[in-house]
């Protein structure tokens, strides 16, 4: 009878190694459990995900909106596109202060920070976009799982807040690196033309291009001024429309001759004369402008604003109050940084950019060193004057109203007001229109709507209000006068003070010899 082998009987080293085996599993199953995003992007990319080659490209954090149009116009344009988009959790505050791509979620367990990434509903921020508190709603660090026509993508938009300059970043994942080149670049470009900036007049503050972006932008409304409400010489106003409104009206035609089209425009006069009020006509005449207006600390980032204004032509940059950068300098005398950096930007736009600069101040006298020694840079300097006898009447038949003007003496008030701005004369129409309204005993709840009477005792109080040397300030900033010369500082004595002529040094009469008196005369 032939021997036969023993059959195998487990020893404990056996259970051993099969209870390594079963845990190593076990540990491999739950790291692989733990890592839901990476999951779902192995299922919809393939196992081979990770070597996949991606793109990416960023924008300025103001951008958002327009990366978010862009993308979605460019999902929504194909016919054979699908795609989920899911929020990216789970890895904290680093998800706002570190680039993250697809491949950092596709990293093995524990080989990177990004291990525990999951993903669940998509969180949305409410983006300023129109006027009137208009909004877009804009995916904060999502990721969108794309079948174009077969192919299969993954995009990642993400804000970042590192550094001083936050930024929008779009990354796509794809098997064909050419393609998915493409597909950017398509993003890219429907990101321009669909801007929600364009044609839209905005108000950038210094947070937009900062750190801080609770308030990214403000767009404001157009507006709308009629050409008969701005009370100026004919020949400032027609020489202002000439190089604003004209250039762009002939355009084509300009440019086909070899001319430019950028211009600057300075307009300069009393604090109150109207340079607000006439930048306002313009934009108004100038519906498909996309116009950017930056005041104070915003000044800083120019560079970006006028990046803006270049790619959205026709633009129009409003500097107000451009003197307060001209007074800002460096550490060593004489230099404005910021004025240079602006006169820098307006030259270096290209000669067909049709963009308009229009800078308004209250001191010319502060930008005219810096204007002489970079010529070209503006074309007009419009100086808006104090309205002569003429104008006045016509700010007050404007300013007017529905108040009922009872005047026995309309001229007093003409000839009392020689000197004024149009702002001094908006305000006197108002506290008169007070005062009227303090001195009739009717009940206002009787006649709400019933215009006000003002006669010439009215005009005349109120006038002698303004002009009570007690509200000396009241008139300065109305315009009624021009502000008060700032105090000379104090000249540092020299330490060797020369003698003045009418006070001769006494020693210097001991140094020079001194002539014998004259005998007096023998008497006759």
């Amino acid at each position: 009878m032939p021997h036969s082998e023993a059959p195998d009987h487990p020893e404990l080293a056996d259970v051993g190694r099969l209870a390594r085996r079963l845990v190593d599993r076990a540990v491999q199953t739950a790291r692989t459990e733990d890592q839901p995003l990476r999951r779902l992007l192995v299922d919809h990319l393939g196992p081979d995900a990770a070597t996949l080659p991606t793109v990416s490209a960023t924008w300025p954090s103001y951008e958002h909106v327009n990366v978010q149009v862009g993308l979605e116009a460019w999902l929504e344009a194909g016919l054979e596109c699908t795609y989920e988009v899911f929020g990216i959790t789970g890895i904290g505050m680093m998800r706002h202060m570190e680039i993250v791509g697809v491949g950092d979620f596709l990293q093995p367990p524990n080989q990177g920070p990004f291990g525990s990434a999951s993903f669940g509903g998509v969180m949305t921020v409410a983006v300023p976009s129109g006027p009137s508190g208009q909004t877009y709603p804009c995916v904060s660090h999502g990721i969108y799982l794309v079948d174009d026509a077969g192919a299969r993508l993954a995009i990642v938009l993400q804000p970042v807040s590192r550094g001083p300059n936050p930024e929008v970043v779009l990354q796509i994942t794809g098997a064909e690196q050419d393609r998915i080149q493409a597909i950017l670049g398509e993003i890219q470009t429907l990101a321009h033309e669909r801007s929600v900036f364009r044609g839209q007049v905005i108000s950038f503050g210094p947070e937009v291009f900062g750190p801080g972006r609770q308030v990214p932008m403000n767009f404001l409304d157009r507006p709308s001024v009629a050409r008969d409400q701005i009370v100026l010489p004919d020949a400032v106003l027609d020489n202002i429309e000439r190089q604003v409104l004209g250039v762009g009206r002939h355009s084509g035609r300009l440019l086909a001759s070899g001319q430019h089209l950028k211009r600057g425009v300075l307009l300069h006069g009393a604090p109150g004369t109207g340079k607000t009020h006439t930048v306002g006509y313009l934009l108004g005449q100038l519906p498909e402008a996309t116009v950017i207006v930056i005041s104070g600390r915003a000044l800083g980032r120019i560079r970006e604003a006028c990046s803006v204004a270049r790619s959205l032509q026709p633009a129009i940059v409003v500097v107000e109050d451009v003197d307060l950068i001209a007074e800002q300098r460096e550490a060593r005398p004489g230099e404005h940084p910021l004025l240079f950096q602006l006169l820098n930007e307006m030259d270096g736009l290209n000669s067909g950019a049709d963009v308009t600069f229009l800078l308004t101040t209250n001191r010319a006298d502060l930008l005219e060193p810096a204007l002489a020694a970079r010529p070209g840079r503006v074309d007009l300097a419009a100086e808006l004057p104090l309205p002569d006898a003429d104008a006045r009447r016509q700010l007050i038949r404007l300013y007017q109203g529905n108040l009922v003007l009872d005047l026995t003496h309309p001229e007093t008030v003409i000839e009392r007001t020689d000197g004024v701005t149009a702002a001094f004369l908006k305000e006197l129409l108002r506290k008169a229109a007070l005062l009227s309204c303090e001195s009739d005993p009717a009940d206002p709840a009787d006649a709400p709507d019933a215009p006000i009477r003002v006669t010439d005792t009215h005009l005349a109080a109120a006038l002698d209000q303004l002009l009570d040397t007690r509200n000396q300030l009241t008139r300065i900033l109305l315009g009624g006068e021009p502000p008060r010369p700032k105090p000379e500082p104090p000249h540092p004595k020299p330490d060797h003070p020369h003698p003045k002529a009418d006070h001769p040094d006494p020693k210097a009469d001991h140094a020079r010899p001194k002539k014998p008196p004259k005998k007096p005369a023998p008497a006759p």
